[in-house]
């Protein structure tokens, strides 16, 4: 029976390191040093506990050496207990620093595109717009994480990456595929994903600038400052980001431009006792949405600020651990159909306010781990268009208008789980007990159970059952405008999943398999009848859909087999079938065009001493179809992209060159919204130690 003692600091060390996730000491409570350490840049790990806690010291380098690193405690689980890598029932996709360095992208959301089983819908580059769902779900149906708080946003899913930290200030990106109910309560009907920022042990200053085609320009930096043997780590950084877009609209003006800001700043208290982590957060940009929302308007306009903040903490001593936390979001947004002319037609105002609080709690016994908590979330929108007549309005500032309309709800959840952990076996099962107050609903049981055996030292299959819900966004509810009708009745949706799979790993082959089956009810979509006198978008709830799909993917160590450092060769695949019955022939938003096959495959090369490259190939196939703006129904195609990054290292700095479609492609992600031919960048990098 695995037992740790959390009081105990003493190191342990090892001699030899057998390639297994170092996540494995995460919960021996000890210093743990290491003679050797290799770990995969993109890899999958039974480890989901968005909110854990990952050594900044640890080297990412494949060469093996025999100087030591050191790690503190890694937690990275699948549940909400803490639990170890090798042994977390729960497959997770982790894409790591060194992933995120190599990637040729521009965004977050670019570089989710490497993940196998998540569909990036794209409107606009460089983040502007993104619409990601999970294994053939929705931008709606995920849970959006920032260091472990959840900032989903309630208004509409398509803004919920707006995120306030730089690219270049990220450690890892966590995808949790399949309903998580339990971990993470509602808005992870079909998984979650969390964003994890860097935590620097000693003062440091970055600062980088690229450029490239379409005007595009990027530039920022980041302190971080602790005091030799102090408890105490800050950090402070902020970009900006612009872009004259790639295309025009009709009457020749720019309608994919992108200007936006970010100002991220993060704290650390870390003790034997206690350790508490804060940040505060502010995301503003402006983007031309072109025909993002109609095919009809193609000099569209939006405008949104995100503001977050959010403070944790976690108790080290006693049988019983605490790890409380609170976050209050703010969102605005400002929708200009006809770009600069309020006149014509009214710009779209909205405000959001989401506040939470958070307990989770764990113990140990001889019958295994178990834990408990609770959680509270309020979400408060005021709007010009959506939720109910407020009894005094509030001024838009500055405008001349008011928020006339609003709605608020609140959720509350109570959750416990158990946990038996074997030598060669795990099981994980609990519920949450869910209860919201916009529809008076009673309290709900969503459970789930996981299951994983590990079969000598090469071997691990998985099986699970995992349920869960999502309420639907205040856009679903009274978004009746511009040819739209909302439903402010509503159910909420609801997915039960059944999840099997196999593992092999070695020093130098890393194998993975899977099947699910998702039965949903409820799901809720806007669909259009073309075929009536008057069409028009309705949000409506469908009675039943059922999905089975797959995923394969392998890596093979470049390293281990041709002395080649930091190179490797991985392939993946994803299928997935839904049997939405479709007797109208209706049109659909997005749940009528979700991602059927997607092959992803990355070769990385360092062939020369600092030089490496890297070349990306992305192959995807969506079901359904779009209206073009004549009125004409299209099928989305198949399309295929490459893309390439070749980078020169430095200890203290990187120069590289960068292309996104460089066959010029092309392709439409969403509706009539093509998306940039090649696209170019140069950058560097510059890290000095304080």
């Amino acid at each position: 029976m695995y037992k740790p003692n959390y009081n105990q600091r003493k190191a342990i060390r090892f001699r030899h390191f057998s390639r297994k996730g170092y996540a494995l000491f995460a919960c021996v409570g000890r210093v743990v040093t290491i003679g050797i350490l290799s770990v995969a840049t993109l890899q999958s790990a039974s480890a989901a506990e968005v909110s854990a806690k990952e050594s900044d010291t640890a080297t990412t380098d494949s060469i093996p050496t025999t100087k030591e690193a050191q790690l503190d405690d890694v937690e990275v689980t699948g549940s909400r207990a803490p639990l170890a890598n090798g042994q977390a029932a729960r497959m997770v996709t982790v894409l790591s620093r060194d992933e995120i360095q190599a990637a040729p992208v521009q965004s977050i959301n670019d570089l989710l595109k490497y993940a196998v089983g998540v569909d990036v819908r794209q409107r606009g580059p460089i983040g502007a717009q993104t619409d990601i769902g999970i294994r053939g779900g929705t931008q709606e149906q995920i849970a959006i994480l920032l260091n472990g708080i959840n900032i989903c946003d309630p208004q509409t899913g398509h803004n919920a990456f707006d995120f306030p930290v730089d690219i270049s200030e990220i450690e890892r990106i966590e995808v949790l595929e399949g309903p998580a109910g339990r971990v993470y309560g509602t808005s992870s009907l079909a998984g979650a994903i969390n964003i994890v920022t860097k935590r620097e042990k000693q003062s440091c200053a970055d600062v980088h600038a690229e450029g490239g085609s379409f005007g595009y320009l990027t530039a920022g930096g980041r302190l971080v400052l602790r005091p030799d043997n102090s408890p105490l780590t800050s950090s402070l950084s902020a970009s900006m980001t612009r872009s004259d877009g790639y295309s025009r609209s009709k009457a020749g003006s720019l309608n994919s431009d992108y200007q936006g800001g970010k100002v991220f700043y993060q704290g650390r208290y870390d003790s034997n006792l206690l350790n508490l982590n804060w940040h505060a957060g502010l995301s503003s940009k402006g983007f031309g949405s072109n025909t993002f929302y109609s095919a009809k308007f193609d000099n569209q306009y939006e405008r949104t600020t995100k503001f977050f903040t959010a403070l944790q903490g976690e108790t080290r001593c006693g049988a019983l651990n605490f790890r409380p936390s609170v976050y209050w979001n703010r969102s605005q947004d400002r929708f200009e159909l006809i770009r600069g002319s309020e006149e014509a037609v009214p710009y779209n105002y909205h405000r959001t306010d989401v506040f939470g609080l958070s307990l989770n709690s764990w113990f140990d016994s001889p019958l295994g781990r178990t834990a408990f908590g609770a959680e509270f979330r309020n979400e408060d929108i005021i709007s010009g268009n959506l939720g109910e007549p407020l009894n005094t309005p509030v001024h838009i500032h500055g405008t001349e208008r008011d928020y006339k309309y609003g709605l608020n709800r609140s959720n509350l959840s109570f959750h416990l789980e158990h946990n038996i952990l074997l030598r060669q076996f795990t099981l994980s099962a609990g519920f949450i007990a869910f209860k919201n107050t916009w529809n008076e609903m009673p309290f709900t049981l969503y459970p789930g159970v996981d299951a994983s055996v590990r079969l000598g030292d090469h071997w691990k299959i998985y099986a699970s059952y995992n349920s869960s819900l999502r309420m639907p966004s205040f856009t679903e509810l009274y978004y009746s405008v511009g040819g739209h009708k909302a439903d402010k009745y509503l159910k909420p949706e609801e997915l039960r999943a059944l999840e099997g799979g196999v593992k092999f790993y070695s020093a130098a082959l890393l194998v993975q398999a899977s099947i699910y089956h998702h039965h949903s009810r409820n799901l809720i979509d806007w669909v259009l009848d073309p075929t009536a006198e008057e069409p028009i978008w309705q949000s409506v709830n469908f009675t039943k859909v059922n999905t089975i799909g797959t995923e394969i993917s392998a890596r093979l160590d470049l390293e281990h087999l041709f002395r080649l450092p930091q190179s490797y060769l991985s392939v993946a695949y994803s299928y997935n079938d839904q049997d939405k019955a479709d007797e109208h022939q209706l049109e659909s938003q997005s749940k009528l065009e979700y991602l059927r096959h997607k092959l992803v495959g990355t070769l990385q090369l360092t062939p020369i001493d600092h030089w490496s490259f890297l070349v990306n190939y992305r192959m995807q196939k969506r079901t359904g179809t779009y209206l073009t703006v004549d009125g004409v129904t299209k099928p989305y195609h198949t399309y295929d992209l490459v893309d390439a990054r070749l980078t020169w290292s430095q200890p203290t700095y990187s120069i590289y060159a960068q292309a996104n479609n460089i066959f010029s492609r092309n392709y439409v992600d969403y509706g009539n919204v093509e998306q940039p031919s090649a696209w170019i960048v140069v950058g560097a990098r510059l890290h000095i130690n304080l």
